[in-house]
């Protein structure tokens, strides 16, 4: 068994879980953009920017509570592709150790800017000092760096005080199974994690020659090319997962054993 993509330690919500030779489709899940529900709370820095760290600094008076609407605004600037500094206590490697545990000793930790973009973002309630907000974001991008660069841009500071990841691509955490009811029947075909992909039908013998891990020319078409796409076989059996290139089918993973 594997996991997609852990959560914070205080943090709520979608956990994927693969299982068996499933587990090689993590890297497809996790590269899916993920939404989230998160509250933040105005007029406070912390160290680890969530509940976690050490203040940093004082709630402002009421006087100096932004408005609304610039709450909204400052939440649409982060709307399409930009560059977020990372937190410091995150698990960014930095000197091959993680940036936490440079920072749990006390020293100086200078993380690179990454691409990131924000989809969609919504304010869904505010109540100064704390706002709840939902957003819809790519693979790598941080909340409570999201929420500090919140807190800055409205001249307030800001850390994360709750978060809960709602989906990832497709699979929502309203459809998910609570811990005492994973088993058997819980488990979704392996095609179920890869929804956002471009499908390739394949024919049993295309089937055969891809277990072995051989490229094959599919003859409805394909995606395009160097795009990861899903090889199927009956409609809804996933065969391999793979790529165009020069109009062949090359598999990359590869989920059914060779006979």
């Amino acid at each position: 068994m594997g996991h997609a993509g852990t959560l914070d330690p205080f943090a709520t919500g979608l956990l994927v879980i693969l299982v068996g030779r499933a587990t090689r489709l993590a890297r497809f899940v996790e590269r899916q953009a993920k939404t989230y529900l998160a509250t933040a709370r105005l007029g406070v820095r912390t160290t680890t920017d969530d509940l976690t760290g050490d203040p940093l600094g004082g709630v402002p008076s009421s006087a100096e509570a932004p408005s609304r609407a610039a709450v909204e605004a400052a939440l649409r600037s982060f709307l399409g592709a930009g560059q977020q500094r990372p937190p410091t206590f995150s698990a960014k490697h930095v000197g091959g150790e993680r940036s936490y545990a440079k920072a749990r000793r006390g020293e100086s930790v200078d993380l690179a800017e990454a691409a990131i973009e924000v989809h969609e973002v919504e304010l869904v309630g505010y109540d100064f000092p704390d706002l709840r907000f939902r957003a819809t974001v790519s693979a790598g991008t941080y909340l409570r760096a999201l929420a500090r660069d919140l807190g800055e841009l409205l001249g307030t500071g800001a850390h994360l005080r709750e978060l809960r990841r709602e989906a990832i691509g497709a699979l929502r955490v309203s459809e998910a199974v609570s811990l005492d009811r994973v088993g058997p029947d819980a488990l979704l075909p392996p095609l179920g994690v890869l929804g956002h992909l471009p499908r390739v039908d394949v024919s049993e013998t295309e089937a055969s020659a891809l277990a072995f891990g051989r490229a094959i020319t599919p003859v409805s078409g394909g995606p395009r090319e160097a795009e990861a796409a899903a090889a199927v076989a009956n409609g809804d059996r996933l065969v391999a997962v793979g790529r165009m290139r020069d109009g062949v089918f090359q598999p990359e993973v590869v989920l059914e054993a060779a006979n």
